[in-house]
């Protein structure tokens, strides 16, 4: 049976990744495509997957929509290129071509044109980040500015005296106008189960006991962590740490932290029609984390994400504020990243924060499991690296053909056929010998 459930988990995960990838690649593709189409440049062949096609149909225009056999990338053919990657030209065709005809070749349209449909993929990555980011934060609202209660998260204790729709004045005789406020309370608390909060309720001011301001509960799990791998789900509340009471989520991060690695038993409590409680032991695991001034620091995590007591009540999120967030997102992924990449490079932080495709599907799959809005989310997270990776000035990728075109624009002519081919062969080997490597983190990296 243990064999059985894991072939299923494996095929669940290659499905995942595969509807995912599938996504991202298309839209990639279809920013070729459209833009190239604008610029006046013919396409032949628009693919979803490599290799042998399943089905294929031709438009009007004369391009053939295809979906492939192996499903891991795809590509647009222009008419005029010698192979999928628009790599060279096909000479022979291409001499049988008129100049207008020439013109709807990739290799024979103006210079603005080629460098515009190349740009154009991860361009229309980044879009699609950027509407999907947009959309959750439509959907989800945005917090009021005065700390008010939605509603209080499900602990083993109840939820005390607080109601929806208090607004929290102050807790244990701190005043609290705002969530910069309770964000900076939240560790100076009393480490106990029940906390004194005074609110305003139906235009009253009253004392009331509630639970602790930001509990040792799960808000939020991360795939491949310490706490993933023992089986915690986000709504799992930590009760107690090797036999002991605990309250604060402040706490489990000191244990945590404390411990260094060293197996800890935890107390959980899960939510449910029956309420169950169970012990999990597991090991936080050295994780390299973005530092809040800048660069990374190593620390010892289980993978688990806390929040308030309650959900704050919220707004409809105006257009502007989703749009200049969700850019602020998309931004946030892309200077990481740059930053991981130095860090690595430097020797600062493990190379094993570089992952290839095992890590990436089974992080599909752990986000698919979390919920649909959840693998949306990875969607929008994983077309944001497509779309920054093939800007990298590789030959073979995006970046290494926008290369050689600001080479042309310097030059006045692209650079020969020979350098071209080396360059393009030095390109790939460098693209397959980071996949390697990033695979090969996978299978061996802790």
């Amino acid at each position: 049976m243990e064999i059985l459930a894991g072939f299923g988990t494996a095929i669940y995960t290659v499905v995942v990744f595969i509807i995912a990838l599938s996504i991202i690649v298309t839209v990639h593709e279809y920013g070729h495509y459209i833009v190239g189409r604008w610029s006046g440049i013919k396409a032949e062949v628009f693919s979803l997957g490599f290799g042998p096609k399943l089905f294929s149909r031709v438009d009007k225009r004369g391009t053939r929509w295809q979906v492939a056999a192996f499903p891991l990338g795809g590509y647009v053919k222009f008419l005029g290129d010698a192979n999928a990657a628009s790599a060279g030209a096909d000479t022979e065709a291409m001499a049988e071509l008129s100049a207008e005809e020439r013109r709807h070749t990739m290799h024979g349209a103006p210079l603005w044109a080629r460098a515009a449909t190349v740009a154009a993929g991860p361009v229309f990555n980044f879009i699609l980040s950027i509407a999907v980011f947009a959309g959750l934060m439509m959907w989800t609202g945005t917090a009021v500015d005065a700390p008010t209660v939605g509603r209080v998260v499900a602990l083993p204790g109840g939820a005390g005296e607080l109601r929806q729709g208090d607004l929290i004045l102050g807790v244990e005789g701190h005043d609290t106008p705002d969530y910069a406020a309770l964000n900076a309370l939240v560790e100076d608390l009393p480490s106990t189960e029940w906390l004194s909060y005074r609110v305003l309720r139906d235009g009253a001011e009253a004392t009331v006991d509630g639970p602790q301001l930001y509990p040792a509960r799960l808000a939020a799990v991360t795939p491949q962590s310490a706490a993933y791998a023992a089986g915690l789900e986000a709504g799992d509340v930590i009760t107690t740490i090797d036999g002991a009471p605990i309250w604060r989520f402040a706490d489990l991060q000191a244990k945590v932290k404390a411990a260094e690695g060293s197996p800890l038993t935890l107390g959980i409590w899960r939510e449910g029609a029956d309420p169950e409680a169970f012990d999990v032991t597991l090991e936080a695991r050295r994780t390299d984390t973005p530092a809040p001034e800048g660069g990374f620091e190593t620390r010892w995590l289980i993978g688990a994400v806390g929040s308030f007591v309650f959900a704050p009540e919220t707004r409809m999120t105006t257009p502007w504020e989703a749009v200049s967030g969700a850019a602020g997102q998309v931004w946030g992924i892309v200077t990481t990243s740059v930053s991981a990449f130095k860090h690595m490079i430097l020797g600062n932080i493990s190379t094993c924060n570089l992952h290839g495709a095992i890590g990436i599907a089974e992080n599909s799959a752990a986000a698919a499991k979390s919920g649909i809005p959840d693998f949306i989310w990875f969607i929008a997270v994983l077309s944001t690296a497509v779309g920054f990776l093939n800007l990298f000035p590789i030959p073979v990728l995006d970046g290494g053909h926008l290369m050689f075109h600001l080479w042309e624009g310097i030059a006045g002519k692209p650079p020969s056929d020979k350098v071209m081919n080396l360059l393009m062969a030095l390109g790939l080997s460098l693209v397959l010998t980071l996949m390697l490597f990033g695979l090969s983190n996978d299978i061996f990296c802790p």
